[in-house]
């Protein structure tokens, strides 16, 4: 079954992520209190999921133990495909997401994380950039259904 692992925001564009164990969103402004919450938000930037499989990957060929926290998104994932969902909507707890595409490693991240091979290592194992449909609360150990 999958589920919410991890939840992380930061409340300053550039500041360090922190774990909550739970958060709140408003449909099309995303996550209260994070760094992207806004009015008339763009809907690929509301909030971004990761797969925790495709983070202990990178840990294991780049011979590291990066924090999953590290890696910038919003909700860390366990047991499910993400890249397979582009274009559908998901539940997680009783918020309804829309994945609108691939969340690609960036410069960015590269540099935050001091690790010179991040993004040619991270194609397609990024994440997914999505919009909230629903406002709502999304919990750690929530389930991640497919709708």
């Amino acid at each position: 079954m999958s589920k919410v692992l991890t939840i992380c925001i930061s409340k300053v564009s550039g500041d360090d992520m922190i774990e909550v164990e739970t958060v709140n969103l408003i449909a099309s402004k995303g996550i209260i209190e994070d760094r992207y919450f806004k009015e008339n938000n763009e809907k690929d930037i509301q909030i971004t999921l990761i797969e925790k499989e495709n983070i202990d990957f990178y840990n294991q060929i780049s011979n590291t133990d990066i924090p999953y926290i590290n890696f910038r998104r919003n909700i860390i994932t366990s047991g499910i495909k993400l890249n397979d969902l582009i274009n559908k909507e998901i539940l997680i707890g009783d918020t309804k997401i829309k994945a609108h595409r691939l969340c690609d490693p960036c410069k960015y991240l590269q540099d935050k994380l001091t690790q010179k091979s991040l993004v040619k290592n991270f194609i397609n194992r990024g994440g997914l950039r999505c919009e909230v449909i629903t406002s709502g609360k999304i919990s750690v150990d929530d389930h991640i259904i497919v709708l």
